[in-house]
């Protein structure tokens, strides 16, 4: 299991734990156990449908329990039950992997009942959808860039919860994918020959995520690009760095080569 699989499954199981924080004990009342029941839409007891989306959750009838719960708000827009619901809705799209339901939900929410306790949750679903949407590097970034917005609002509204401290931890990974996708795409403009391109890629690594694992690569990179360019002297800077954090690295190994191969010391 790789680490990105491994922390998308505990991410799964704290959005879980968490939610069961903000659940409350079922409401009293006659609820029913018949799928097709369950699922009409005809006007029902606030008790009824609550306890009906509870017991499909429970069942992990995600997409169930999201329609049942979607149903107390609609036929009960003004029962203290109908806020419960609509985080419960949010979080039962989200179990269903109907990632842009849950946002929808939390976002709906969030317009309605702004400043509620349970409003860092809300803000963590909808990063927590976006994350769980993230794609290989080769693939168009737009989502990991919104995962990573959404985590960040996250932090600054609520930098005291939980759920900011478990985004902290989201961020880095992100960001080390954000480089991974410049250094993807920084070697492709190497592998032609541009190598101002490619130096601009590789800097951004440097510059913007610099506390990732790809830092090593790419600044022995940046000495392969510089030497390229007849720009000795700005590879010798990127070695000197790259031997200064990184002095047991393969990567300081081949940029020391390199230097030694242009008759400079890195």
């Amino acid at each position: 299991m790789t680490r990105r699989m491994l922390t998308k499954t505990l991410t799964r199981v704290g959005a879980a734990t968490a939610l069961v924080l903000l659940s409350a004990p079922m409401l009293t009342g006659c609820a029913t156990s018949k799928n097709k029941a369950d699922t009409q839409y005809v006007a029902r007891d606030v008790s009824t449908l609550y306890n009906s989306g509870k017991s499909r959750l429970d069942r992990r009838q995600y997409k169930l329990a999201a329609a049942l719960f979607d149903e107390v708000e609609r036929q009960h827009p003004y029962s203290p039950w109908a806020r419960r619901a609509q985080l419960m809705s949010a979080f039962s799209y989200y179990m269903n992997s109907d990632y842009a339901e849950s946002i929808s939900a939390s976002q709906r929410f969030l317009s309605i009942h702004t400043g509620n306790k349970d409003a860092p949750y809300a803000y963590y679903l909808i990063a927590l959808c976006y994350y769980e949407q993230i794609a290989d590097v080769t693939r168009d970034q737009k989502i990991t860039q919104q995962a990573l917005d959404s985590l960040g609002e996250l932090i600054r509204r609520y930098p005291d919860t939980r759920y900011a401290a478990d985004a902290r931890l989201k961020v880095d990974l992100v960001n080390d994918h954000l480089a991974g996708k410049e250094m993807e795409v920084g070697r492709f403009y190497q592998r032609r020959g541009q190598w101002l391109a490619a130096t601009l890629r590789f800097r951004s690594v440097i510059d913007r995520y610099q506390t990732t694992t790809h830092t090593p690569e790419a600044l022995e990179r940046l000495v392969e690009s510089y030497l390229s360019l007849g720009i000795p002297a700005e590879a010798q800077k990127a070695a000197a760095v790259l031997g200064a954090n990184y002095p047991g690295s393969k990567w300081y190994a081949r940029s020391y080569k390199l230097m030694q191969q242009h008759g400079s010391k890195a």
